[in-house]
């Protein structure tokens, strides 16, 4: 799964911390876990669901599309509010924001309404990654604490994504609905504790240079419109790899792909002519930028968008519990987190772009492995799950250290951001994708994701050749 990248500083010399560190900490990193929980729960509760819902099977895809559109709309757009606003109130903005929207989609009576509620989820989730990560550069201004704590906050990412299928898993034996009543809760909880805890946002002043409970002056407004550009973009993608599983040579599909098409152009139009673009499209010149978010985009669509609906597969085709399912998909996001630890000691000998299409070739391995597995029993997924942990690791180690990389430092928050972006729309993307090729079997959609990882590690290899 996605695992949001650490900003860089903000360009806005930090005061010295004020209140309780280890406190501030401690929220940010329980609202990152809960965000990402929220995230990874519907691939648990999907049949169930689209069973209470009475959802087709054309529309399925939005029941989990929904936080990851929300996410990859707004998450740029978060990093400029948090700075404009202040990282505190634009936190707790969000982690309220989520607790509401998630203890709602717990009630919804519909597909249209769940999705909603999703969107607004994933917009809430930008808001807690994006005022997190500042909240910690001010509360560890530098050294092995600031290390210490951006790796417990990283470890709360990976924490999330691999907890929330199990909550879901355990919680939907009884009601499907439990699940996301309790993260909602959880989420409100912490947003409680955090008002209570979290120091008042300070910035400082050009003359006195005192801190106050201000924006600073002077930042510039978020690319609003480039935002729903790209929102409106991807939701017409999406609506059309959703209505292509009943075929693709229709309008209904066509007319989507053609307004995706036209909106991408706008939206490149408009981050040229804005002073500031949520992405500087002069980036693309470099190889390793180009590396790095292509990277992300097709881990988005093979990897992810594949694995987001493999617990559900599990379920309706082998007969597996909630429970069984959540323990096998624990394997693949728990192999990967491992994986990516341990991936710091291949820093030395492989390049970022190299790392890349290790990653790809082993997640395509580990795909191919599981072509006729998802049928039977729960062992034979087994060696296919541990190899595409094993590579998704690898993928999720290079993809931060090559976002950073191919840009200039104080560029260094742009190419994480667009690396996190191009994730999430690849991800969304994957979904639909994955969703409409399960018409003809799940053969089908295997090695469709196989082909693409394949494709992702030659792209990765062949830019990562050039030079910037």
């Amino acid at each position: 799964m996605p695992q949001p990248q650490l900003a860089a500083t903000p360009r806005t010399a930090p005061p010295a911390p004020t209140g309780h560190p280890r406190a501030t900490l401690a929220v940010t990193a329980a609202a990152t876990a809960v965000a990402l929980m929220n995230y990874t729960a519907p691939m648990l509760t999907l049949p169930d669901m689209a069973a209470a819902f009475g959802t087709p099977p054309s529309a399925q895809a939005w029941l989990l599309n929904g936080t990851p559109l929300g996410l990859a709309v707004l998450l740029l757009v978060a990093g400029s509010l948090a700075d404009a606003h202040g990282r505190r109130r634009i936190f707790l903005l969000g982690t309220l924001t989520l607790g509401l929207t998630t203890a709602l989609g717990a009630f919804a009576g519909s597909t249209p309404t769940f999705t909603a509620a999703r969107i607004a989820q994933g917009a809430a989730s930008a808001a807690v990654l994006a005022g997190s990560l500042g909240l910690l550069a001010h509360a560890y201004p530098a050294g092995r604490d600031r290390i210490r704590a951006t790796g417990i906050w990283g470890a709360s990412v990976s924490g999330g994504i691999a907890l929330g299928p199990l909550l879901a898993g355990v919680l939907s034996l009884a009601d499907w609905r439990l699940a996301y009543g309790t993260l909602g809760a959880a989420a409100l909880v912490v947003a409680g504790v955090g008002t209570r805890t979290l120091p008042k946002d300070t910035k400082v002043t050009k003359d006195t240079k005192a801190t106050k409970a201000t924006k600073a002056p002077g930042t510039p407004r978020p690319d609003t419109a480039g935002a729903l550009t790209l929102g409106l973009a991807l939701t017409a993608l999406l609506t059309a790899l959703t209505l292509g599983r009943d075929g693709w040579l229709r309008a209904p599909v066509g007319l989507p792909l053609l307004a995706a098409a036209a909106l991408t152009a706008a939206f490149a139009a408009i981050e040229h002519r804005t002073r500031t673009p949520m992405i500087d499209l002069a980036l693309l010149r470099r190889p390793a930028f180009l590396a790095s978010t292509l990277g992300a985009l097709f881990t988005g669509l093979a990897v992810i968008g594949l694995f987001s609906v493999i617990p559900a597969l599990l379920q309706s085709r082998a007969g597996m519990s909630p429970l069984t399912s959540a323990a096998l998909f624990l394997l693949w996001s728990g192999t990967a987190f491992v994986a990516a630890l341990q991936a710091r000691r291949l820093a030395g000998r492989l390049s970022a772009p190299h790392q890349l299409a290790l990653g790809f070739a082993l997640s395509a391995t580990g795909v191919l492995a599981l072509l006729g597995s998802l049928d039977g029993p729960w062992p034979r997924p087994l060696p296919g799950l541990l190899l595409a942990g094993l590579g998704s690791g690898l993928l999720n180690a290079a993809l931060p250290r090559l976002a950073v990389d191919s840009v200039p430092p104080e560029r260094a928050a742009m190419g994480s951001g667009a690396n996190n972006t191009a994730r999430y729309i690849g991800s969304s993307a994957g979904v639909s994708l994955t969703l409409a090729l399960l018409t003809t079997g799940p053969n089908t959609a295997l090695l469709v994701s196989a082909t693409l990882a394949v494709a992702g590690a030659a792209l990765t290899l062949a830019l990562g050749r050039k030079r910037t």
